[in-house]
């Protein structure tokens, strides 16, 4: 009995726990909008580290370049000039004349971090104050910088946006999906509703003044994960880190199983060796533990298991459902499926990431170590 008792409890308590974040993201976050020009909008440098071509690479140079805002300059950073998205970007710099932008060759190693080397050149050439280092894969809106202009507070150190997986072609990317959005997004806005914010990398609004007063672009390598060292540096300076309240589109195209074991582990492993106290407590995350305390607690007192499991996954994954809907997120028929192999991964993924190895990023490959993070040789 005290099992069973003790079990449904818990079991329970992890089920709230999940609404409660679910609540939580859900008064932070609002359904895609336009942001309207402000009055007196400061210049913007946009810093855009590339790497290889990608599916949607024209389409995101194309929205780069076609930003509602009345200054800004953009600077592309690859770090060697044989890559293929040199062509792309030149091509790109071609057709928009009115849109100052430059593209920056090179590799300063000051770090492990291939993507924070790659930015570096960028950061020392950008000639304004408010500087937003951008993935390549982010699908700019036209009102990208009202967004993040708009997150900036009196107190704020760092404005960050989540990715939002968009425009999967195929079930694995359904997946990822659901990794990205109704879990990570969730939960990230979860913290910052709760005073924890913690940056992103994909989308980064800094004000240029603040962080070169504090170490500048080499300051982001105290750690293996930039975000990881700027959410350091931010809190370390009693500043807060803020999110953007409609987070910006990755659209993903087609992904493999094997593509999503890499990412993950890798965020996973980088969480674990950057916030261990945080990390830690990811096991609980997901359907899987309230599932199993779920099932113990209904075998001990004669319950149907079937009908257990169906209510553990109703009381789950609805709330997860109604949040993408609300919130205009993709959502299909298979998403529930795809939660539900996420949460499959989830307990895997979070015990690999205790141990020590080798990660890619983009062609990098990357030894992650609590002790010792080291990067290896460049990999084509």
């Amino acid at each position: 009995m005290e099992l069973t008792i003790a079990a449904g409890l818990a079991s329970s308590a992890l089920l709230l726990s999940n609404l409660a974040s679910i609540l939580l993201a859900a008064s932070r976050l609002k359904r895609r909008h336009v942001i309207v020009l402000p009055v007196g909008a400061q210049p913007v440098s946009i810093i855009v580290p590339s790497r290889g071509v990608e599916q949607f690479t024209q389409e995101t140079l194309q929205r780069a370049f076609s930003l509602d805002w009345p200054r800004y300059e953009l600077i592309f950073c690859v770090a060697h000039a044989e890559d293929p998205v040199v062509r792309l970007i030149d091509a790109a710099i071609a057709r928009h004349p009115k849109v100052p932008a430059r593209l920056l060759i090179g590799d300063d190693r000051i770090s492990a971090n291939p993507k924070l080397n790659n930015c570096v050149k960028g950061w020392q050439a950008a000639r304004h104050d408010w500087v937003v280092l951008a993935d390549s894969n982010v699908l700019m809106p036209r009102d990208y910088a009202q967004h993040l202009m708009a997150a900036w507070r009196p107190d704020t150190g760092l404005v960050c946006s989540t990715p939002i997986g968009s425009r999967p072609d195929g079930f694995w990317a359904e997946v990822e999906c659901a990794f990205l959005n109704t879990l990570q997004a969730r939960w990230q806005y979860a913290g910052e509703a709760l005073g924890l914010g913690f940056a992103q990398g994909k989308s980064m609004l800094w004000n240029k003044p603040m962080l070169d007063a504090n170490g500048g672009i080499q300051a982001l390598a105290a750690e293996i994960a930039e975000d990881a060292a700027a959410t350091k540096l931010v809190n370390g300076l009693g500043l807060r880190v803020n999110l953007v309240a409609s987070p910006f589109e990755q659209p993903l195209g087609q992904r493999s199983v094997a593509e999503i074991w890499s990412r993950q582990t890798r965020w996973a492993r980088l969480r674990r060796v950057t916030f261990p106290l945080f990390f830690a407590p990811e096991i609980l995350t997901g359907v899987a533990m309230p599932l199993l305390l779920a099932m113990i607690a209904a075998a001990s007192a004669g319950v149907s298991l079937p009908t257990t499991a169906l209510c553990v996954l109703a009381i789950a994954y609805l709330p997860e459902c109604l949040l993408a809907l609300a919130k205009g997120w993709y959502l299909s028929p298979r998403s529930v499926t795809a939660m539900i192999v996420r949460d499959l991964m989830l307990p895997a993924i979070w015990a690999r990431a205790w141990f020590d190895g080798a990660v890619e990023w983009r062609g990098n490959a990357m030894t992650i170590r609590t002790r010792e993070l080291t990067e290896l040789e460049e990999i084509a």
